[in-house]
């Protein structure tokens, strides 16, 4: 399990906005992520919409012993987010740890043994600090490989950063580890001067921690927080998901993608579909793996389209066993049946849902076809034109061979297959 803490001392810099829509989109790409709040506040569970009456056990019960109460693991106190995503939730009785555990031996290493026990159960610990440098604080530098210092590009964080960043390293030597410092720009709009002027002494005073990715000033961001969703619920279309997604991306090695921008000026409700779904459509591929973005040209009703082909592929004189391989996966017509092919490592079960089945999938499954990773149907379909998604393990995902997408209801893609 890979840990990051979210530490800065200064409030309102985004600490618990991107602990929360980190985690989510790190979720949305498949991997297994905890959301651990240490911050006495409880705004991760604000923001995820947890009831606060409801919240009977939280992480103070994993740090206490059995002298302070009645100790807990992790595991017993998780909430389910959504799929892939579990919050380990806080609140105001969390402020009396410092108190509690004043003067004992070890006081330091009570959230790194309590993540111990999870550490095979998730790919990713995200953890949201207060805005203190205390002893909870420095229970997160303990366990943690990786700190992210989220930075307002406004004046007085840039003031306060020097300073911060020299209590972290003195942090880090008290902890023994080595652990690696990021610092993340954030609420950055870039039409300010200021704005461009803060991160240009970023990049030029703190090079060496500064992070490829960069979170845009957006309003969906705040608007999702006041709803009590992640941006990944809210809008996954715009450009607060998107730069989530990068973030995401660039932790777990890859390049930030450039996205289309949104274009400032006003647009008419079918072309704002279609800029949306272009959108969905580049970060679908991203979550696949892809590093490339399919260009699709706007319908006349405001559907990103790019005709499915679901003829069998033009005989060649000579084809690797890569590219045979590749012409295995899609959909395509045979005879007067369509077959669905897919591929998804490590899936444990893979169905179909869409306008043919009534988007009931578990009428519909999918069969390993001599290989844990290529998942087969083949369904008798009349002509026509019909929409459809996979389900991969509980996850409703878009079919990452077939670029003739559509925008649903939801703000998420639907493929679409017409039938001759």
């Amino acid at each position: 399990m890979r840990t990051i803490a979210i530490v800065n001392q200064k409030g309102g810099c985004g600490k618990t906005t991107t602990s929360i829509n980190l985690a989510a989109c790190m979720a949305r790409l498949g991997h297994k992520t905890l959301l651990a709040d240490m911050d006495p506040q409880g705004h991760c569970a604000v923001g995820l919409a947890v009831p606060d009456e409801q919240i009977e056990r939280t992480i103070y019960d994993c740090l206490i012993e059995s002298q302070d109460g009645t100790p807990a693991k992790i595991s017993d106190v998780v909430w389910q987010i959504a799929t892939d995503f579990d919050l380990c939730p806080s609140n105001i009785r969390l402020a009396a740890f410092e108190q509690v555990f004043a003067g004992r031996v070890g006081r330091e290493d009570r959230l790194g043994r309590a993540l111990e026990q999870v550490k095979a159960s998730y790919q990713w610990c995200i953890i949201d600090c207060p805005p203190s440098v205390g002893l909870l604080a420095f229970n997160a530098l303990k366990s943690c490989d990786e700190v992210i210092v989220p930075v307002e590009t406004g004046y007085f964080s840039l003031h306060g950063l020097t300073k911060m960043m020299e209590t972290l390293e003195v942090m880090r030597e008290r902890c023994g580890k080595d652990i690696l410092i990021r610092v993340l720009p954030t609420l950055y709009d870039t039409r300010t001067k200021l704005a461009r002027e803060v991160l240009g002494e970023l990049r030029g005073k703190f090079k060496q921690y500064l992070m490829e990715s960069t979170v845009n000033f957006n309003t969906k961001l705040k608007e999702a927080a006041s709803f009590g969703q992640p941006i990944t619920e809210y809008d996954p279309g715009s450009r607060g998901y998107k730069d989530f997604v990068n973030l995401a991306r660039e932790l777990m090695g890859h390049r930030p993608a450039e996205i289309e921008p949104v274009s400032g000026e006003k647009l008419s409700r079918p072309m704002e579909l279609v800029q949306r779904a272009k959108q969905l459509a580049q970060l679908t591929n991203f979550q696949f793996g892809k590093n490339t973005v399919q260009t699709m040209q706007p319908a006349a009703v405001g559907v990103a389209a790019s005709a499915a082909t679901i003829a069998s592929p033009a005989p060649e004189a000579r084809k690797s066993i890569e590219q045979k391989i590749e012409e295995f996966y899609g959909v395509k017509q045979v005879g007067t049946d369509v077959v669905f092919a897919a591929r998804f490592e490590e899936a444990k079960r893979v169905l179909i849902a869409g306008d043919f089945n009534n988007w009931t999938p578990m009428s519909t499954p999918l069969a390993a076809n001599g290989s844990p990773s290529r998942w087969v149907t083949k369904l008798p379909l009349e002509p026509g034109r019909y929409r459809y998604r996979f389900v991969v393990d509980g996850k409703w995902v878009t079919d990452p061979k077939n670029n003739y997408v559509e925008i649903n209801e939801y703000g998420e893609l639907n493929n679409v297959v017409e039938v001759a």
